[in-house]
């Protein structure tokens, strides 16, 4: 009998936010609790990630933490 896991879609897109994060300090050369923070504190997280969950996570890891920085300067222009 073949044991499996099984995750939520929750879990699965909390993993993607993780992942999104990832690559977005690498990217940038900074901590993931640097870049997790800039995105608590922007709301990326509820208001960008989850919402676009179906389209981000068709991208390469590379346009995702491109989309992610352009998006944090964006969002942190405007407040």
């Amino acid at each position: 009998m073949e044991n499996s896991i099984n995750i939520s879609q929750t879990q699965i897109v909390l993993a993607f936010v993780a992942t999104c994060i990832e690559a977005t300090a690498r990217t940038l050369g900074v901590s993931y609790r640097e870049v997790f923070l800039r995105m608590k504190r922007l709301g990326m997280i509820e208001n960008y990630i989850f919402p676009n969950y179906g389209v981000l996570h068709t991208e390469s890891r590379e346009n995702i933490a491109l989309d992610m920085i352009e998006c944090m300067k964006s969002w942190e222009a405007e407040q």
